[in-house]
């Protein structure tokens, strides 16, 4: 035997001994930015899926949560995991509106305003999604949506003529276009720089969702919240083509397993928290109101206008995938 194959053995052997193999030796590190604090509840199902990826895997997939926009902002994380700069990220899926429509569909206002419809919607349209990220060398590996959308202001809002020109808070192309169709001016803040901008005078109001206006203490400069349920957009995780096909079979089946869990587990604990975010809002003096018919009628016609918009941008993929839904109601 030659000395490296006596080497090797007394090597294994040795491995053995202390119950390891070879493999166990190969620890990977990963690095996943996310935009939203620590304590949001997409955070925080996001670390115990990075949790339950490590302990499936013995330690040998290890990701490290960057929350807030510590390691990259919201709008860099898609190019960062593409360049190899993060290997796994999280971004709001209607942020890439630009990018393509069919990112759009889930803030088209009133499409889906229910977490069964949400649901219905994500089901007929998830596919779509995978096949735009897969062209950029992306895999999705789950989504989950936010509460339902709804308008934060300084004062009453009894229809929509009480919203013209004011800087209205936006986070998407989609959500930029609804301000000006109800004739306010959309202002892009990312979540981790709305607290600032409503404490500045950046802007003055605010579509989002009661758990993103928990999370900026939204009650601090405005004092009234309108439940009008407009859609629930969906933040999605995703991973690098490359890097997840460098890992083994084993590892590959443990990341899908505990990814298709934190789906699960984060749009059941999306709708529980619903009514808790409310409440806080309630609790901390903010008026929680239902719209009045009139701005309730106002913002269909807003909604009906940008469903027609949308078809007209996402042709025959974009009506097929909608009339699938429409059929699934």
């Amino acid at each position: 035997m030659s000395s490296f194959k006596f080497f090797r053995s007394a090597l294994c052997a040795t491995l053995a001994s202390f119950g390891l193999s070879t493999a166990a030796l190969a620890e990977t590190t990963w690095d996943m930015p996310t935009p939203y604090p620590a304590n949001n509840f997409h955070t925080e199902n996001i670390q115990q899926f990075a949790d339950e990826v490590a302990q499936a895997t013995g330690g040998q997939l290890k990701i490290t949560v960057h929350p807030g926009g510590a390691l990259f902002k919201g709008p860099e994380i898609k190019r960062a995991v593409q360049a190899g700069q993060a290997q796994i990220g999280e971004l709001l899926i209607s942020s890439l509106s630009n990018e393509d429509p069919l990112y759009a569909l889930d803030t088209v206002p009133f499409l889906a305003s229910s977490y069964a419809d949400a649901a219905k919607l994500w089901k007929v349209s998830r596919s779509a999604v995978e096949s735009r990220l897969a062209k950029h060398g992306l895999k999705l590996l789950f989504a989950v949506p936010w509460p339902p959308q709804g308008i934060y202001t300084k004062s009453a809002v009894d229809s929509m003529s009480d919203l013209r020109n004011m800087k209205i808070r936006s986070y998407s192309p989609t959500v930029a276009r609804m301000i000006r169709l109800m004739g306010g001016q959309p202002v892009t803040v990312q979540a981790a720089d709305l607290t600032q901008a409503l404490a500045t005078g950046v802007v003055s109001a605010n579509i989002t969702s009661s758990s993103t206006g928990y999370d900026s203490k939204s009650w601090e400069q405005l004092s009234h919240y309108y439940d009008v349920q407009a859609w629930l957009p969906k933040n999605m995780v995703f991973v690098s083509q490359q890097v997840f096909d460098g890992l083994d079979s084993g590892t590959r089946d443990a990341l899908l397993k505990a990814a298709a869990a934190a789906e699960t587990r984060g749009w059941k604990v999306s709708e529980e928290k619903t009514a808790w975010y409310v409440d806080q809002l309630k609790q901390n003096g903010m008026k929680v109101l239902a719209p009045s018919d009139a701005l309730r009628g106002d913002l269909k016609k807003v909604g009906d206008n940008m469903t027609e918009e949308w078809l007209e941008r996402a042709g025959a993929e974009g009506k097929a995938i909608l009339d699938a839904y429409r059929s699934a109601k």
